[in-house]
């Protein structure tokens, strides 16, 4: 009788939650859809592990014992780039904007559907990047706007010939705006382009990625050498 090969889990995931019964749900889940877990219940340990089980995403809760939230983002984009996915409660509006200012890619607030979680691992996990732009032979060149050079193809940033660490979701951002530079975006194609059409929240979330964004790659918003403001609709890519 033949045996089928072990299934390969999806990806991993790592839930950072000091709340032991929810953390434990939200792995369960994600265990039952086929990803890889692990939990922690305080900072530290979450950025220990985060370093030392190299997940793929990360769910974060911003109100944690040992460090917060915030510094645990902070931390873990000094040496990951997976995708990371706070979790705060509605009135902590501040501290989601600054989560998301260190690093944090998406959010979710208290209360929340576990199955909604998962969903929105399985929509980051498959984000296309710059928009497939990998697909065409067009793309086989590096895209240039002054000393600004994007390659679709490795996914690398250089400015000035110096890497750029950009987050996942700063990268597919700015692959997106790059591989259609005349084309003026709005927060909701943005939306749709980069999160997915069934991301569910606050749109200006793409104004806090393109704000930290601009701050990596020096640029003046008045100057708008690499990323210009489209007043009234959105964003489009500069000339360089």
């Amino acid at each position: 009788m033949s045996t089928r090969p072990p299934v390969e889990p999806l990806a991993k995931v790592l839930v950072i939650e000091d709340e032991k019964t929810l953390a434990e749900m939200i792995a369960a889940y994600l265990a039952r859809s086929g990803y890889q877990t692990a939990v922690e219940n305080d900072g530290v340990a979450g950025v220990h592990a985060a370093r030392e089980q190299s997940p793929d995403v990360v769910i974060l809760d911003l109100g944690l014992p040992g460090l917060d939230g915030i510094e645990v983002c902070r931390q873990i984009r000094t040496f990951s780039d997976c995708y990371v996915i706070v979790v705060t409660a509605r009135s902590d509006k501040v501290d989601t904007l600054i989560g998301l200012s260190v690093g944090a890619d998406d959010y979710v607030t208290k209360p929340f559907s576990v199955r909604e979680l998962v969903a929105r691992v399985q929509t980051v996990l498959r984000r296309p990047r710059g928009g497939n732009a990998g697909n065409s032979s067009a793309a086989a060149t590096p895209w240039v706007f002054g000393d600004l050079q994007v390659d679709p193809i490795g996914q690398q940033v250089h400015l000035k010939g110096e890497p750029v660490p950009l987050t996942p979701t700063e990268r597919d951002l700015l692959m997106t705006l790059a591989q259609r530079p005349s084309m003026a975006f709005s927060r909701t194609q943005l939306i749709e382009e980069v999160w997915g059409g069934g991301w569910v929240g606050d749109e200006h979330l793409v104004d806090v990625h393109i704000a930290h964004l601009r701050r990596k790659l020096g640029d003046n918003p008045d100057l708008a050498r690499y990323i210009t403001t489209v007043r009234g609709l959105g964003y489009r890519m500069g000339p360089g």
